[in-house]
């Protein structure tokens, strides 16, 4: 995954690498080429093959936080969009570096995909270690998995949408938690019946416009239907990972979750103070259920040290500070009784 710095060299780094891929495209795919681009291109060609496997990489470090791979495969991604956008005669002096670039992306994707194989060798054990945490597996998958392989960002990805199918089809037969030690999130807010209504407008919108769109396109209405299918069983998941995924304190754990976008489980001598009707901080990761209606968070919960979060697509983020709103107030004051509140 990829985050950008927070940081105003970041944004005009952003900005720069915009203009640069713009101002390539329009010298030799806009109606003024013919013009601008001299008899002798190798110097011309030469400049965009530089903006683009080293100029644009380079923009793109400064911009987003990336590891040595990432920023190998942009720099062989450069060189792939070059050979796109350079007409073939100006680029033929060049082909050798396309072909290069090329070689590095295969590279790259093949150990995508033994990385993929060595999920799948592992399911044994991953279920195993899935079962002695005997919890929910939103909590549960990330952990296990990452005990027997090194945290990816495609793996987590690849585990976030193994998240949402199995909410979507396979949870049917669970019913919620509900004891002395959970406290739903969604029950008092109209959380799900908003999800159900993008549901609703998903599928109106996907049988008016696919019919009108496939005699303009065939190829984009059937990559317009695909998505909205995915939407449809993404929200379907989201809903019952709420629903089946309540607040708990358990085994001297606070694990908390809002459907499949953000979870959060973390050791309750890692609380550092409890604050009932306190602002949260700007950067608070809040767990307040959607509502037709602005809601404020009840209480906010500072840690010792910063927490790791799971985000949308498995992405991290630690985070010194949640917000909550809770269905129960007394019964979640009641859970953490034995933590120091300020």
């Amino acid at each position: 995954m990829f985050v950008m710095r927070q940081t105003n060299y970041a944004k005009w780094a952003f900005a720069l690498l915009l203009l640069v891929l713009l101002s390539n495209f329009l010298v030799y795919r806009s109606p003024f080429s013919a013009s601008i681009v001299p008899d002798d291109t190798f110097w011309l060609v030469a400049g965009s093959l530089v903006d683009f496997a080293v100029v644009a990489p380079l923009l793109l470090l400064a911009s987003f936080r990336l590891n040595a791979k990432q920023l190998i495969g942009f720099i062989a991604a450069g060189l792939i969009t070059a050979r796109l956008i350079i007409p073939a005669l100006y680029f033929e002096p060049f082909a050798l570096l396309f072909y290069f670039g090329l070689a590095i992306e295969v590279l790259v994707l093949a150990a995508e995909l033994a990385l993929l194989g060595l999920l799948l060798i592992h399911i044994p054990g991953i279920r195993r270690a899935m079962a002695e945490r005997a919890g929910s597996p939103l909590f549960t998958l990330f952990p296990a998995v990452h005990g027997k392989i090194k945290p990816n960002p495609l793996i987590n990805i690849l585990l976030s949408e193994a998240l949402a199918f199995y909410y979507a089809f396979f949870t049917w037969k669970r019913r919620p938690v509900e004891d002395a030690t959970s406290i739903t999130l969604h029950k008092n807010t109209s959380s799900i019946a908003f999800t159900v209504m993008l549901i609703h407008a998903i599928i109106i919108e996907t049988i008016g416009i696919h019919w009108w769109l496939h005699d303009k396109s065939a190829l984009l209405s059937i990559v317009l239907l695909v998505l909205n299918i995915y939407s449809v069983i993404y929200f379907i998941g989201d809903i019952q990972a709420t629903r089946l995924n309540p607040l708990t304190v358990t085994n001297g754990n606070l694990n908390v979750s809002l459907g499949l976008n953000k979870r959060i489980s973390v050791p309750l001598d890692s609380i550092g103070a409890v604050r009932w009707g306190a602002e949260p901080e700007a950067d608070a990761l809040e767990f307040v259920a959607k509502d037709f209606e602005e809601t404020d968070p009840e209480v906010v919960i500072n840690f010792k040290i910063s927490q790791q979060a799971v985000l949308f697509f498995g992405k991290t983020r630690p985070v010194s500070q949640i917000a909550l709103k809770v269905d129960n107030p007394e019964k979640l004051k009641q859970l953490l009784s034995s933590i120091t509140r300020t």
